[in-house]
């Protein structure tokens, strides 16, 4: 690789680099993220191409491994480029079909392609499928096309000019002149503005300061993060280059949790490609700028996605916060000045200096500009990672592209901000995702994870979730976060139990005041918010609970039980052979009976019973039906007919 010592430089080499990439050359974009290649997309990726060099293509076709597409639920996820085909949950056996019908006779291959699964209306180009469609992709949009090992993808698409146009036609404080004016948020938590954090470090005294990238994203159902480092970690390392230039760093971290070896993979291999270019260490485009980065790997600790405590970490010591009299910004790691935002926060410094404040703030809110990456996770039929304006709103993003509910469930609430963020209702779908929007309603933006929940979702047993990760995850520094998370989970364990008494829910009221006044730091003050918006939005759920020792929406186990009707038993004897526990009697023309003492409430029964039978049902609040005699459990030809 040649070093690029100079802007014309690297315009000249960016202009080779297009040169000897055909634009219309067909090419196979296989989705490599962590989701695809869990599904099989490495075996795709290699059927492809074998398949390609068996029909005699492999000069004429291209394939490559990409990154995340986003459309999870329906990986491995394949575009066949320039056309824009767009095939999904593609299998190593369907390679020679696609091959021949597709990239030789630029046929269809129907079965491939997206079917709604309401309407059956299907979608054969990426731009036309729903999902995609209802998105506005800067962030995460270039994954389609780069190979996250190539740094000569990345710059083919104009990657390292924002760099280039920073270092050499801008100055310092000219850059961080354009962050503040496109009031960029932090994506990572709590939407802290980006200018201004880096304009405190840069006004701190002291010659070394650091910028650093949190890719700690430990919040249960959250992937944004993961996916824009595995699949374009070059945009993350122009953006913090560009950081470190406009505060006057010279140093950079990228802390990663461990549990992401491909984002690392892929990260360290952007750090050796920029360096060999000279985009990182000596003289940067010959601009006098020098800049190091070095990866830090985390050891899963939720707390050290808190800045202090992920500092700490950085030091060398056990990840702990500490208290923050005085900003991390200003006395962070080692004592001096340190930035840290998150990865998507990086990503979107590029894009700014590139195309300028004024092009990032047409999207968005007034006080949110741009876009923001989600999971979504849960009870919703496409599942993945989208992208969409900050303004829009909860029911666009839930139904439009997520899909809605499947199996034509009731939406019941969407978990916003991890755990420490809250649930949100259906009487609140029109909600405008934005920062302040949400934190009106008792949630918060968190790192971008929505966990979409159906009628089927207890509340209370939501909270008590989200509250027994918080505790196993509290460093225990301090007392209201160590204790007070560890009563709140002990009493919403009993509510969901049957054992809650009245003055739980006053008991926890307090609890909560206490940990989110006096909590070292984020993770304690914010652990109530669980049970803080269930109680706001679905209060009756706990009084059910407390009162009436029943769970609404039958799915705390100690509160409900399974009893199969004996006027619809059909002694078809699928759920006798299936119950793990052989708590079921019955045999041939035999009604079943579950004996109660025997059944551990698993719940098979109820998912195998033939839906044309429905015999088996859920209960809760009220007895189970006393079992019927011996002689009365004979079923005849007749009741069979029935």
């Amino acid at each position: 690789m040649p070093r690029i010592n100079s802007p014309g430089e690297l315009e000249a080499v960016r202009r080779e680099i297009e040169s000897q990439a055909d634009r219309a050359k067909p090419c196979v974009l296989i989705c490599a993220g962590s989701g695809c290649i869990a599904s099989g997309a490495a075996e795709v990726i290699a059927a492809f191409r074998a398949e390609i060099e068996n029909q005699g293509l492999a000069v004429d076709i291209g394939t490559k491994g990409t990154g995340c597409h986003g459309f999870c639920e329906r990986g491995p996820v394949v575009v066949l480029y320039p056309e824009e085909i767009c095939y999904l949950q593609v299998k190593p056996e369907d390679v020679p079909e696609i091959v021949s019908k597709t990239l030789k006779g630029k046929e269809i291959v129907e079965r491939l392609v997206y079917a709604d699964r309401a309407t059956g209306e299907k979608a054969s180009r990426e731009s036309e499928i729903p999902f995609y469609k209802n998105q506005q992709r800067h962030v995460i949009g270039s994954n389609v096309r780069i190979d996250p090992k190539s740094i000569e993808d990345y710059m083919a698409l104009g990657g390292y000019t924002a760099l280039s146009k920073a270092l050499c036609d801008m100055t310092a404080v000219e850059v961080l002149g354009e962050i503040k004016k496109s009031n960029l948020r932090g994506r990572g938590g709590g939407g802290f503005p980006t200018g201004r954090k880096w304009e405190e470090s840069r006004n701190a005294p002291g010659d070394i300061k650091y910028v650093i990238v949190n890719a700690d994203e430990g919040d249960p159902g959250a992937y944004m993060d993961r996916s824009v480092l595995e699949g374009n970690p070059h945009s993350v390392l122009e953006g913090l280059i560009i950081g470190g230039w406009a505060v006057g760093a010279c140093q950079g971290f990228v802390y990663v949790r461990q549990e992401y070896p491909l984002a690392v993979e892929n990260l360290m291999i952007a750090i050796e490609q920029a360096t060999e270019y000279g985009f990182l260490g000596q003289n940067i485009l010959g601009s006098g700028f020098d800049f190091k980065v070095t990866v830090h790997r985390g050891a899963g600790a939720f707390v050290c996605g808190e800045s202090s405590a992920l500092m700490t970490a950085i030091e060398g010591k056990a990840g702990e916060p500490r208290p923050k009299y005085i900003h991390t910004a200003i006395k962070g790691v080692w004592d001096r000045p340190s930035v840290l935002n998150n990865v998507e926060t990086w990503a979107n410094v590029p894009l700014i200096i590139a195309r300028g404040a004024d092009w990032f703030t047409q999207f968005g809110t007034e006080k949110s500009k741009g876009t923001k990456i989600f999971s979504l996770v849960g009870k919703i039929n496409n599942t993945g990672l989208v992208e969409v304006p900050m303004g829009t709103t909860l029911r666009d993003i839930i139904f439009k592209v997520g899909g809605g509910i499947p199996g034509g469930r009731k939406f019941k609430a969407v978990q916003t901000g991890g755990p420490s963020g809250g649930c949100i209702p259906e009487s609140m779908l029109d909600l405008e995702v934005g920062f302040d929007e949400l934190s009106k309603v008792g949630s918060m933006m968190g790192s971008g994870g929505m966990i979409i929940m159906d009628e089927d979702t207890c509340m209370v047993d939501v909270a008590r979730y989200f509250l027994d990760f918080l505790a196993d995850e509290s460093c225990g520094k301090c007392v209201p976060c160590r204790e007070g998370i560890r009563q709140m989970l002990k009493i919403l364990t009993n509510i969901t139990q049957g054992k809650g008494k009245e003055g739980d829910i006053e008991r926890l009221e307090e609890l909560a005041e206490v940990a989110g006044y006096a909590a070292l730091c984020a993770l304690g003050r914010t652990a109530p918010n669980p049970f803080l918006s269930t109680l706001k939005y679905f209060r009756e759920e706990y009084e059910a609970h407390i009162r009436d020792k029943k769970c609404p929406a039958l799915s705390c186990k100690e509160l409900i039980a399974y009893y199969i009707d004996p006027n619809k038993c059909r002694a078809c004897m699928t759920c006798s052979k299936q119950c793990p526990s052989n708590a079921i009697d019955g045999g041939k023309n035999r009604i079943h009976v579950i004996e109660q003492d025997k059944c551990t409430k698993c719940g098979t029964c109820f998912e195998v019973c033939p839906s044309r039978f429905g015999a088996v049902t859920k209960i809760s609040g009220a007895p189970v039906p006393p079992p019927i005699p011996e002689e009365a459990r004979i079923i005849t030809r007749e009741s069979k007919q029935k």
